[in-house]
């Protein structure tokens, strides 16, 4: 009698069971996969905001830079009248930090994140011991009333508030607004081509919808596994700014697939999602200052090394856009404008081979195509190490 065929098992089945190792390379590439790193994706520009869980934006034009190096046929248009027809707007919300997201992301996500936002303005910074006596409560209503009638700059809003307390510090009375209310920042503040000053009413009178209430985190969670994962509970943590996620990693545990990483530290992942082969080559991209797949992780040198990230961090901030070579960062790059002309600058950490030299040349070139397309004279121009 002939013996019935085994039924297969699956890589991923028999990888949640035992807790496979993954290798740095092999986690370089799941998340150059899901940032759309590998490739540019056929995207419209609202779904990727909302697969990315929005774009960091601390400066205006990053975003723009990051979603041309992911999107094929990124127009920057197509983020601006996003911008202008209020679909995505310009927020405070994981670390307490500037992101582009959707209009329905903010709504939805601000709540989620709305105790970090209170914790870091009254433990993470000086602003909140320095209110120390302020009634918060009359100086929200306050505040919303004088942003809601015309939106203002932090630095105007703290000098009205100072009317009623005049002992306090203005930026500090500016900051309590920002931290506890959810405020946007209204154009042109992040339209491409244009520059102003950031302008701020709250989220409720610019896209005329109240907040969402529901603030437990686990479809939060979800979509970073989705956009950066295989991801650690730390790993998360770092990303949102929020503490104490190991709980809801175990209430998503039965949901997920988990892995170890080289450390012996345990991740976790959708158990559908993208994890490419440790061999797969990776194109040369350039990415802008403030990317997320250089602040989303307890542990970054899945893309980036220690060593290298010394050199772009610097009081909390990246300091520079970076070049990625076989997918970990490399060195730095510029645009510098003179006249009509314009140069993308790039220095590299290291030695270069020759294809990768000719990789970043050719990238660099359609970069400056997108970024200066006014300029009669463009050049790539390589810097010593």
């Amino acid at each position: 009698m002939a013996r019935p065929a085994k039924k297969p098992t699956t890589t991923r089945k028999v990888a949640a069971a035992s807790g496979e190792v993954l290798s740095l390379r092999a986690l370089n590439r799941a998340l150059l996969a899901r940032q759309m790193l590998l490739r540019r994706t056929e995207m419209n520009v609202t779904k990727a905001l909302e697969h990315l869980v929005g774009m960091q934006a601390q400066s205006p034009f990053p975003p723009y830079f990051g979603l041309w190096t992911r999107l094929e046929g990124f127009r920057a248009e197509d983020l601006s009248d996003l911008i202008e027809s209020r679909q995505a707007v310009r927020i405070s919300l994981m670390r307490s930090t500037i992101h582009l997201v959707t209009a329905h992301d903010a709504l939805s996500l601000r709540p989620v994140l709305q105790s970090v936002q209170e914790t870091l303005f009254n433990v993470g910074s000086r602003h909140g011991p320095a209110l120390a006596g302020v009634d918060i409560a009359e100086l929200l209503d306050i505040g919303r009333d004088l942003t809601e009638k015309s939106p203002l700059t932090f630095t105007a809003l703290g000098k009205r508030l100072q009317t009623r307390w005049p002992n306090y510090p203005a930026d500090s009375l500016g900051y309590a607004v920002r931290n506890y209310l959810a405020m946007v920042q209204v154009p042109p503040r992040g339209l491409w081509g244009k520059s102003g000053q950031p302008a701020h009413t709250t989220i409720e009178t610019w896209l005329g919808q109240p907040l969402g209430s529901d603030t437990a985190p686990d479809r939060t969670i979800l979509r970073y596994l989705a956009a950066f994962g295989p991801a650690s509970v730390r790993d998360a943590q770092a990303w949102s700014g929020l503490p104490k996620l190991g709980e809801v990693f175990e209430r998503l545990r039965s949901q997920l697939v988990t892995f170890r990483d080289e450390a012996g530290r345990e991740l976790f992942d959708l158990p559908g999602a993208a994890r490419p082969g440790p061999d797969l080559a990776a194109p040369a991209r350039f990415l802008p200052e403030y990317d997320n797949i250089l602040l989303s992780h307890a542990d970054r040198t899945r893309v980036v090394s220690e060593e290298d990230r010394k050199r772009l961090f610097g009081g909390g901030g990246v300091l520079a856009a970076t070049i990625l070579v076989d997918g970990f960062v490399h060195g730095s790059w510029k645009i510098v404008r003179r006249g009509k002309a314009a140069t993308l600058a790039i220095r590299p950490y290291r030695a270069l081979r020759r294809k990768d030299i000719a990789a970043l040349t050719a990238e660099g070139k359609r970069l400056l195509t997108f970024a200066a397309p006014e300029s009669t004279a463009r050049e790539v121009r390589f810097e010593q190490p």
